[in-house]
């Protein structure tokens, strides 16, 4: 299929493009994992984990989360 009908297809909302995609192959540029690992001092894993159970998210998620902030703070 070209892309201009796929796109028609995509627009006009009428069909179903989901079966048009290959979904086993599709990544998503620049946001691969890569593995990072980070020791921490006791006291500090022991805060994320009260922030992490305040949120009702995980410790990594609260690590994400600041670390993401962090960066789009510094990015503009």
């Amino acid at each position: 299929m070209k892309a201009n009908d796929f796109d028609k297809k995509f627009d006009e909302g009428i069909e179903d493009i989901i079966e048009d995609l290959d979904l086993k192959s599709a990544r998503r540029p620049m946001l691969e994992a890569r593995r990072v690992n980070v020791d921490f001092p006791a006291w500090m894993v022991e805060s994320l984990d009260r922030e992490a159970k305040r949120l009702g998210v995980t410790r990594q998620s609260v690590i994400k989360m600041w670390i993401a902030e962090r960066l789009e703070l510094r990015a503009s």
